[in-house]
């Protein structure tokens, strides 16, 4: 069945950024002249999803503002002649069918994608954390949407990472299926060293299949005292078959300072306003450093 429909998590504090993300929403701190949300909404749109929900909280209405329109600016626009502007404007909000539902308790990532349930139904979906945003020639989740059709399974995006960062992640249990392509057979959150499966870590990119949700209804909390989607998927993927795509492209973690900044430098330099002066200004402060 076609991947029509995609999930952002887009609910939680941000108290890896704060204190900017006290009154701002993670996902709408800007980067470069875009919030980050709309880099994620761009790639699920570019691999034909058409219906995109968003799991927010109260403190994040900014984002449902965002991709509305706005008469009284595009008026103002359009009159100033700043057609360019106007264009950007009505563009966010024209990107997709976007809805919105609310996690009303902050249970976990496994309790924010069980919101979803109704919006879902029975088909397969795309999830995209809001953190997380990709630089590919292909999109990311358009590869997964790719694997998990051709295999009629759940899919993970994946890539290797260090024995050091891998307790950060989720190291998956993989046997080869295909270039680039595992079965998956077991994983762990956050593991300790001696409970590492692989190197390979799921980062931010999921097509999932509609059983998921009776699985994290009845999950008992996990790492953290949360509703963990790995541990869901842990049973998923010995209820199902699921597969891991080991993605080409580059993740950035914009959900705290390090990874921020490093995706506002690399965005910067390819963007056409401010690409050449911000190469010339890193030359020149670098030579001073």
């Amino acid at each position: 069945m076609k991947v029509r429909k995609a999930v952002i998590p887009a609910a939680g504090l941000g108290t890896r950024m704060l204190p900017a993300t006290k009154t701002v929403p993670k996902e709408m701190l800007p980067l470069v002249d875009k919030p980050v949300i709309q880099y994620i909404i761009e790639e699920a749109v570019s691999a034909g999803i058409e219906d995109i929900l968003v799991v927010t909280n109260r403190a994040k209405s900014a984002m449902d503002d965002y991709f509305d329109y706005y008469p009284e600016l595009e008026e103002r626009l359009g009159r100033a002649g700043k057609e360019r502007e106007l264009q950007e404007v009505r563009r966010a909000a024209d990107l997709a069918n976007i809805f919105y539902v609310r996690q009303k308790e902050t249970k976990g990532l496994g309790h924010a994608i069980w919101r979803a349930k109704r919006f879902v139904g029975d088909e397969p979906f795309a999830v995209l954390l809001g953190d997380d945003i990709m630089r590919s020639d292909k999109p990311v989740i358009g590869q997964l949407i790719d694997a998990a059709e051709k295999y009629a399974a759940s899919c993970v995006g994946v890539q290797e990472v260090s024995t050091a960062a891998i307790s950060k992640y989720s190291s998956v249990k993989v046997e080869p299926l295909g270039p680039r392509t595992f079965r998956v057979t077991d994983m762990v959150e956050k593991p300790r060293p001696e409970e590492i499966f692989s190197h390979y870590a799921i980062l931010g990119r999921y097509v999932l299949r509609p059983g998921i949700f009776d699985i994290l209804e009845n999950l008992k909390p996990g790492y953290g005292g949360e509703i963990q989607l790995t541990d869901g998927l842990r049973e998923l993927c010995k209820q199902d078959t699921m597969t891991a795509v080991d993605f080409e492209g580059k993740r950035y973690d914009t959900g705290n300072l390090k990874g921020f900044l490093e995706a506002t430098i690399d965005f910067s330099l390819d963007h056409p306003e401010t690409g050449a002066w911000l190469r010339d200004f890193l030359k020149e402060k670098a030579s001073t450093l």
